[in-house]
């Protein structure tokens, strides 16, 4: 549908900011988007732009990391509808899509029908590893994060949540008479029910139930031998050795099969799948 191609025929660029949770992105977020004169920030399923934010729901204001997960990748229709919509109707040329990973980028642009990324910066680009690992341990041992808008803009939409705001003095050159002019941005410190709670996680009990069955769904033939399921901040992995009877295409089989599992278990849970790898270790007569 031509709505799919609304913003590649406006020449609208999409910017990537991409680090583990934790490590400070939606910090440096103003900083990076003033860099590349970006218009937009989508961070948490929030838009904001300057000091306010436009649309969508805070992702820190729900009772379960779960349920924060799926509003930051913009799970439910209502969102990421509101959000697009409102994009359609500004005038701007870049927007910044903050991320775990660039999957999660990626899923984020598609489901509000921006092109994919044209430049992704890291976190480690922009912060000192003693940087980063200083924020990790804050989001870890104090459970404080950051949503970068005024406190004013948080109090009035998620006062619960509110905690405390920073403000970053940044210099510039101004007129010789009055001296260098500081520019203030102003980020909101904010502590998540979920974070007050400890973080959420799927089991890998239930995982492995879940793959299973996706599996029996898409062939009952094929036999699950092992699995191994690996968790970090980017999502999950999963190495799946498995039995397949006599006869199976391997090649095309093989692949939907993996894009099976991740779909249906991405779009259940709000989990990201970063990857499935599907070990074949034998060829069955049925």
């Amino acid at each position: 549908m031509f709505r799919d191609f609304f913003f590649v025929l406006r020449g609208i660029r999409v910017y990537a900011l991409v680090g583990e949770s934790g490590t400070g992105k939606s910090f440096r977020a103003k900083l990076v988007a003033q860099k590349y004169g970006i218009d937009f920030i989508i961070d948490d399923g929030l838009l904001i732009r300057d000091n306010r934010i436009l649309a969508g729901h805070s992702a820190k204001k729900e009772k379960t990391f779960l349920a924060a997960v799926k509003v930051a990748l913009f799970d439910e229709k209502a969102q990421r509808d509101e959000v697009a919509r409102k994009l359609q109707g500004e005038h701007f040329r870049k927007v910044l899509i903050l991320g775990t990973s660039e999957k999660m980028v990626n899923k984020i642009a598609v489901r509000l029908q921006l092109p994919p990324p044209a430049k992704v910066i890291k976190i480690e680009d922009i912060a000192s590893q003693e940087d980063i690992e200083k924020a990790i341990r804050t989001r870890r041992i104090e459970g404080k994060h950051v949503i970068p808008v005024p406190s004013i803009e948080v109090k009035r939409n998620y006062p619960n949540i509110f905690y405390d705001a920073i403000r970053i003095f940044k210099r510039k050159a101004g007129p010789q008479a009055l001296g260098p002019t500081p520019k203030v941005h102003e980020k909101s410190v904010v502590r998540p029910e979920y974070s007050k709670r400890g973080k959420v996680i799927i089991s890998e009990a239930a995982l492995s139930q879940m793959v299973i069955h996706c599996v029996d769904e898409y062939n009952q033939s094929i036999r699950i031998k092992k699995m191994v399921v690996k968790d970090d901040d980017a999502g999950y992995r999963l190495v799946i050795t498995i039995d397949v009877p006599f006869g199976t295409q391997l090649g095309g089989n093989i692949h939907a099969l993996q894009q099976y599992i991740i779909d249906n278990i991405e779009r259940y849970t709000g989990i990201l799948i970063e990857e499935v790898n599907i070990i074949i270790d034998k060829i069955y007569n049925s």
